[in-house]
């Protein structure tokens, strides 16, 4: 089956996505951003967790959580291609919330098919959600979890959990009798004891999780085809999300070069400077067609969706670094200061690009798809 015309972005999608960059503009410019996470310069400060808890409770009410949740569990489920375009807003405005992480739940939810109704509702209706599936070594590998279960109490601990700290619920993988298995929780269900993380990314917050003897609800016995059939709009979702951010440390980097004097001339009408930059559009541009081909993919062409999605996240792990290195340099000597924004997002795609396997990893994984495993 052939993909649609423009990877099936219509008009819906469209409007979706200049809705939220008017949105972002006109109520998180970057200004407000540094003012809010970056507020506090000393290195040896604890890891905050700064957000605009009223601006994100506008984005529930815009129905933007609900956006991939199936209409048969009270959801708009709109297509891949139109979320990817929402995320590619959030990423160019770095804007602090739960939403990417909600985004994740609710596609592995919907992968468990009816007995993932209950937990999409709850997200329908305004809930955040995140996933604790990752193990203590960072393995992006979705079998390996630390954590087990015993007579319906979890025990053990989920590791590199995005934004714990601004959600309600968690989607906790864990190994029990059946296999391994997903559950739901409450986050702040007796016996959850979430230790923030230290991280660089200053827009972002990031926990290792304790679970003793917790009370969980069970999702489904079958979380590995769940969390296989799920992670290639996850990747593709977070993959948009730096080209958004590379589209504003693009643009940025662009209007400072195009003022600043230098030798009786603005810095961008040198060719050290203008042609890195031109190279920065180029590989925005591939990316973002490689996001939305792997969007359009798991929707239309789900035979293509895993080696489209680990495409994406390749791509959009180079482009980030690429874009972050050009951002900072062509700065100048302001660049490596608190004051000026662009260490706000070279700190966030830093993050992305390790989050969910860097270009190596994906890199190896598509690979082993195509050629098969290395002898």
């Amino acid at each position: 089956m052939a993909q649609s015309d423009n990877f099936g972005f219509g008009e819906e999608a469209a409007l979706l996505k200049e809705s939220a960059r008017k949105f972002l503009d006109d109520n998180f410019p970057t200004d407000r951003l540094h003012a809010l996470v970056a507020g506090d310069h000393t290195p040896e400060r604890m890891s905050d967790c700064a957000w605009e808890q009223g601006l994100w409770q506008q984005m529930v009410d815009l129905g933007w959580t609900m956006l991939a949740v199936p209409e048969d569990a009270g959801g708009v489920g709109m297509p891949l291609v139109a979320v990817a375009g929402l995320v590619e807003e959030l990423g160019r405005a770095a804007f602090p919330c739960p939403l990417m992480a909600t985004l994740n739940s609710t596609y592995v939810l919907a992968a468990c098919g009816d007995t993932g109704l209950p937990a999409l509702e709850e997200i329908a209706a305004g809930s955040a959600a995140t996933l604790a599936i990752t193990n203590r070594d960072g393995s992006w590998n979705v079998a390996d979890t630390d954590v087990h279960c015993r007579d319906g109490k979890l025990s053990g601990s989920a590791w590199y959990v995005q934004d714990a700290r601004k959600v309600s619920c968690l989607l906790v993988s864990a190994h029990s009798p059946a296999g391994l298995s997903l559950y739901w929780v409450a986050a702040d269900a007796p016996g959850v004891t979430i230790l923030p993380d230290a991280i660089v990314d200053l827009t972002r917050d990031q926990a290792h999780i304790s679970f003793e003897q917790v009370e969980a609800t069970p999702v489904s016995d079958n979380a590995l085809a769940a969390l296989h059939q799920a992670m290639p709009a996850i990747w593709t979702t977070l993959a948009a999300d730096m080209v958004g951010a590379a589209e504003w440390q693009l643009q940025t980097t662009v209007e400072y070069v195009s003022t600043r004097q230098q030798f009786d001339h603005p810095l961008g009408f040198f060719q050290a400077v203008k042609h890195p930059l031109v190279d920065v559009m180029i590989q925005i541009d591939q990316s973002k067609s490689l996001v939305y081909s792997a969007a359009c993919a798991i929707e239309e062409e789900p035979a293509r969706a895993l080696q489209d999605a680990h495409m994406a996240k390749a791509s959009a792990s180079d482009t980030a670094a690429y874009a972050s290195g050009r951002s900072v340099q062509c700065h100048g000597g302001i660049g490596f200061t608190w004051e000026c924004f662009a260490h706000l997002y070279f700190k966030r795609q830093k993050h992305s690009q390790m989050l969910w396997g860097d270009a190596a990893w994906h890199r190896s994984r598509l690979a082993q798809l195509l050629i098969g495993e290395v002898a």
